[in-house]
């Protein structure tokens, strides 16, 4: 019998070999970013599923369009103004020829797809004018990304795109997960977690994500006994949001070789992930999306549409572990108390 997927050494996004990621925040304005930074240009694809998204070059992702690969991929706070995080990026792996060359053109093009969540009103100082704080932290994350080694540690929770997060009632965070088969096969997910729904089995201190666990990751939890399944679905959530004030977003990634539209079909089983680890989920109010980074270091076995359908089980595993572990590994910010503070 073959042994079930381990996770790697690190628990996080970089097991899958060729990644680093660079974390940046502001205390202040109680904001962060995250870059993922591919050692070489990587297969990509998106899966937006909430009803208020925030994001760039999402388009070009498509399987039909010309561009196949991404240089670097952005998760950012701030609403509309944490787009200009992913500017940065550009600016600077342009600046290094690190980019889509079509032609004799003069520069190359750097892809660099975003993402953003809604931490607006989570109680840090945004008086900014007309000087957002994004450019410079997306500057400050892709250059942490670059000096990043093996023997980096990796932090959790109140760090990068996640710093000003809330996950329903409770401190949201970031937080990433990986699995290992025995074959090599490499499958992790980073995931920013400031959404609507909660969490939280109600009235316990469970995570929805609990059945996933790997050891005690996240608190090691059961559910009672006697839990009722039967509840008013607001509960733990925040009931006071209003239209994009919230949004879970992250990233898979694989050491496999995929095609375009096959990380397209493993970023639509992912987003399960979200939905086993958040209730409600992909509400009018949520933002969430997913991307997918492929390597492309490892073969597929054949088949192929069962190796494909392997990695997108995995990756949804990984994505509720990591939303998990973003929750309980975040500490308290402002008036956002953290899961660890009871």
């Amino acid at each position: 019998m073959t042994s079930p997927p381990k996770p790697g050494p690190r628990n996080y996004l970089c097991d899958v070999d060729g990644l680093a990621v660079g974390h940046a925040h502001d205390t202040g304005v109680g904001t962060g970013a995250s870059v993922i930074l591919p050692a070489a240009r990587a297969v990509a694809a998106v899966e937006c599923r909430g009803g208020g998204p925030g994001t760039r070059e999402t388009d070009a992702l498509a399987p039909e369009t010309l561009v196949e690969a991404v240089d670097a991929i952005v998760l950012s706070g701030g609403s509309s103004y944490g787009l200009a995080a992913a500017s940065s990026v550009t600016d600077w792996l342009g600046a290094r020829g690190r980019g889509f060359r079509l032609g004799r053109a003069p520069l190359v093009s750097p892809v660099v797809p975003a993402a953003i969540l809604f931490d607006l009103t989570n109680g840090g100082d945004k008086s900014w004018g007309e000087a957002s704080p994004y450019a410079r932290l997306g500057r400050a994350a892709i250059e942490a990304a670059d000096a990043v080694s093996s023997h980096s540690d990796f932090p959790l929770g109140t760090v990068g795109a996640g710093y000003g997060a809330q996950a329903g009632r409770v401190k949201g965070g970031l937080g990433s997960a990986s699995l290992i088969t025995a074959e090599g096969l490499q499958v992790a997910a980073l995931m920013a977690v400031n959404s609507f729904g909660s969490v939280m089995m109600p009235g316990t201190a469970c995570f929805w994500a609990w059945p996933f666990e790997q050891g005690d990751e996240f608190g090691g939890h059961a559910p009672p006994t006697d839990f009722a399944t039967s509840f008013d679905f607001t509960q733990g959530t925040k009931l006071d949001a209003g239209p994009g004030q919230n949004t879970t977003i992250g990233v898979v990634a694989t050491n496999a070789a995929l095609t375009p539209a096959e990380a397209r079909r493993v970023a639509i089983m992912a987003q399960d992930g979200i939905a086993r680890a958040i209730r409600p989920v992909h509400s009018p109010m949520d933002g969430d999306t997913l991307f997918v980074l492929a390597t492309g270091a490892r073969p597929l076995s054949a088949p192929d549409f069962i190796a494909i359908t392997e990695i997108g089980a995995l990756a949804a595993d990984c994505v509720a572990r990591a939303i998990a572990r973003g929750v309980y590994e975040a500490r308290s910010l402002f008036e956002m108390k953290a899961f660890g503070d009871g």
